[in-house]
């Protein structure tokens, strides 16, 4: 099982990490700078030297005579260079211009390694100090050598004292970056933790919203979308309980009425014929409920069956008043029409669009008080329908609300065809308004030549 790690431990880890890398790659680019520096200029001087020398030899000056061999102003440090002359096993001939001991303590060095050869740099740590040495031939004498040393004792007490001074920088940098990669992990795990803790609450059921203030404007962001979505549960989850109360107290009534009158047939106290109709009716009543409930889930959760297809709405419209048409004539309510003469064609499933329609118009013929308008027109803008009535209108309090899944206003159904009706109409892109003006107008729009279908 893959190893897992705390938001913060991991961010702690991986700063000081790096922090701590590239602090290092920094110490080890100094050094190397500093010794490549070292050794350029020392070489140059040993160069210096070795030249001063070789030329007091073949001049046969008296090598103790003391003369400098580097009198030229790039000396590191304001060090000189000196000479002396080794046999071939590492025996000390003479000093030139240098001192005795370490000229002593240079040979002993030598004489214990063995034979010299040619040294181009050199350096070597005695008693006396540290000196960068190069050897070459004895221009004067074969079988000698002629050694050239500078001092570089206090080169290399100054690297030291930088090395140990970027030691101390380094830890104190180290020692800032836990510190402040502690901070910093602290800070941005602790805003993810209580989101989380936010977003598991949320998962267990408890919906209320949270008030969150984070430094960090995407944390922010996060943590008012996490809000949004908690309300919009809540309000969903209500919609879920209102709704199943309303089914329960809708299919109650109908249930209620049924077994009432089959109890009366079957004790004898009511006619029969008469109860048979009551139940034959409230069955139907209950049956279109259950199917406008089971079309409403299906829609929901885009179980339709079929693909769209062009239909022309005039049709479908004139198909639903003939549906409507008993109805109406009982009420006294005629219908009239204003359509234009050329088909006007929406891509949308014939089932759908009668469910639509159908509704706008059944729920037109019970307010209407004579007479019910349909206009069916195709503009550049939109696919346009509107069914609108001479009835009473709808109250103001109850216009809000009148696409509600089982809201009903005064004299309604049960609540669920104008709700089928507007997602009928926005799942096919469009959009389904009502207002008073006179009595109740439902305007109906899809964009020209229709939408896809959204659960497609």
């Amino acid at each position: 099982m893959k190893h897992k790690w705390h938001i913060s431990r991991r961010i702690f880890v991986t700063l000081t990490g790096v922090t701590c890398a590239l602090l290092l790659v920094v110490a080890l680019a100094f050094n190397l700078a500093v010794r490549s520096y070292i050794r350029s200029r020392v070489s140059v001087q040993l160069d210096a030297v070795s030249r001063g020398a070789s030329e007091q030899r073949e001049e046969g000056r008296d090598p103790r005579e003391g003369r400098p061999f580097d009198d030229h102003p790039d000396r590191v440090m304001g060090t000189r260079g000196s000479a002396l002359v080794l046999s071939a096993d590492g025996q000390l001939l003479f000093v030139m211009n240098g001192d005795q001991t370490v000229g002593t303590e240079l040979a002993s060095y030598f004489r214990e390694k063995g034979e010299i050869g040619s040294i181009r740099y050199q350096v070597i740590h005695t008693g006396s100090g540290s000196f960068a040495v190069s050897a070459v031939d004895d221009p004067v004498r074969s079988g000698q050598y002629l050694l050239t040393y500078v001092d570089v004792t206090s080169l290399t007490a100054f690297t030291q004292r930088i090395n140990l001074m970027l030691l101390i920088v380094i830890l104190a940098a180290v020692l800032l970056s836990v510190f402040l990669s502690r901070r910093f992990s602290r800070s941005f795990a602790r805003p993810v933790q209580d989101l989380s803790d936010f977003a598991a609450q949320i998962g267990g059921g408890n919906l209320q919203t949270r008030e969150m203030d984070f430094h960090d404007v995407e944390f922010d962001r996060l943590a008012a979308s996490m809000n949004r979505m908690a309300a919009e549960l809540q309000e969903a989850k209500q919609k879920q309980e209102t709704f199943f109360q309303n089914v329960s107290h809708e299919l109650r009534t109908p249930l209620t009425a049924i077994r009432g009158n089959a109890e009366g047939i079957v004790y004898g106290v009511m006619e029969p014929k008469a109860a048979g109709q009551v139940i034959l009716a409230e069955s139907d009543k209950l049956g279109g409920m259950v199917e406008d409930i089971l079309y409403l889930s299906r829609m929901g959760k885009g179980r339709t069956e079929g693909k769209p297809e062009p239909l022309d709405l005039r049709e479908v419209l004139s198909l639903c008043v003939y549906e409507q048409q008993a109805e109406a004539k009982k009420k006294g309510v005629s219908f009239t029409f204003d359509f234009d003469v050329d088909p006007v064609m929406l891509p949308i499933r014939e089932q759908d669009a009668q469910r639509l329609f159908g509704n706008l118009i059944a729920n037109a013929v019970r307010y209407a008080g004579k007479e019910i308008r349909l206009d069916c027109h195709t503009t550049i803008a939109a696919v346009k329908v509107q069914v609108a009535d001479d009835g009473p209108g709808i109250a103001p309090e109850d216009l809000p609300h009148v696409f509600e899944r089982f809201y009903k206003g005064k004299d309604g159904k049960h609540g669920i065809g104008l709700a089928i009706a507007k997602s009928v109409a926005e799942t096919y892109g469009g959009t389904l308004q009502v207002r008073n003006e006179g009595g109740a107008v439902f305007d109906v729009a899809f964009p020209p030549g229709g939408a896809a279908d959204k659960r497609l």
